[in-house]
C-alpha cells in the first residue's frame, strides 16, 4: 500500500521503490521463517483421556509398592500405547524403561576409575548399584544414608557400588572429598563413557538397581528400598 501511495504521488524514484520492495520481501521471509520455527500450540488437554489415563497410572503405581514388576509393565505399556499424549502416558514412557530392565541380564559393569575399593558382581550374592553426582543435593542426602546402612545390606549380602559421571560443576577433588567426609566405605567408581547409566537407563539422580544371579530384580529411587522391600526383593 505505501509502495502503491509513493508511486502514484510521483513522490519515489523507480530505484527507491525497487529498494523498499527488497526490504519488505526480506522482512516477510524472516517473519515466514520465524513461524516455521516456532512449535505448534499444544493440544488442549482432554479431561476424559486425562481421567482414564490417571487411573491406569494408579493401577501401575500400586503394582510397583507390591513389587509386581509384571503387572506393573504391562499397565505401563497399555497406559504408553493407549494415552501417549495425556501427562501420564508421558511419565509412563521414563518409568517403562526403568521397570522394562526388571528381569534383564545386567549390563557389565565398565569404570574409568576407582575413587576407593574395587568390586564385582560375583563379589556378593546381591549388588547394589547407585548413581549419583555430587551437585545433585537428593543424591548428597542419599548416599551418607547408604552409607549408614552398608554394614546391616552387608548382613543380607548385599554390597553397594557407587558410580558417577563427574558432570557439570563436579570435579575429581570434590568427589573425592565428599567421600571421604561422609565417611563412605563402600567401592566408588567414575563411570568409563556414561556406560553404566546408559546399560541402567538412567535419565535422574539418585538412582539405583539391585543384581541378583547376573539380573536387574529392581530398578527405582535409592530412597525406596527399605529393609523390608529389599528382604522382599532378595529372598523372592
Amino acid at each position: 500500500m505505501l509502495i502503491l501511495a509513493l508511486t502514484l504521488f510521483g513522490c519515489a524514484q523507480k530505484a527507491d521503490v525497487d529498494a523498499l520492495e527488497a526490504r519488505l520481501k526480506t522482512l516477510e521471509e524472516k517473519v515466514e521463517a520465524q513461524a516455521a520455527r516456532s512449535p505448534a500450540p499444544p493440544a488442549p488437554a482432554d479431561p476424559v483421556k486425562e481421567t482414564a489415563a490417571n487411573a491406569v497410572m494408579k493401577e501401575a503405581t500400586e503394582a510397583l509398592k507390591l513389587n509386581d514388576f509384571v503387572t506393573a509393565k504391562a499397565r505401563l505399556s497399555a497406559l504408553k500405547a493407549d494415552f501417549p499424549t495425556t501427562k501420564a502416558g508421558k511419565a509412563a514412557d521414563r518409568m517403562l524403561r526403568e521397570v522394562g530392565l526388571v528381569g534383564e541380564p545386567a549390563a557389565p559393569i565398565e569404570v574409568e576409575k576407582w575413587y576407593q575399593g574395587k568390586a564385582t558382581y560375583a563379589d556378593a550374592p546381591v549388588t547394589l548399584l547407585v548413581f549419583w553426582e555430587i551437585w545433585c543435593p537428593h543424591c548428597k542426602r542419599e548416599m551418607p544414608e547408604l552409607a549408614k546402612r552398608e554394614a546391616d545390606l552387608k548382613k543380607k549380602g548385599v554390597q553397594i557400588i557407587g558410580f558417577t559421571k563427574v558432570t557439570k560443576s563436579a570435579t575429581e577433588e570434590s568427589v573425592a572429598a565428599f567421600i571421604k567426609d561422609e565417611g563412605i566405605k563402600f567401592p566408588m567408581a567414575k563411570e568409563k563413557d556414561a556406560t553404566m547409566s546408559t546399560g541402567f537407563n538412567v535419565s535422574g539422580i539418585p538412582a539405583a538397581a539391585l543384581v541378583k544371579n547376573g539380573k536387574v530384580i529392581w530398578r527405582g529411587h535409592p530412597g525406596k528400598l527399605d529393609d523390608a522391600t529389599i528382604d522382599k526383593l532378595i529372598n523372592g
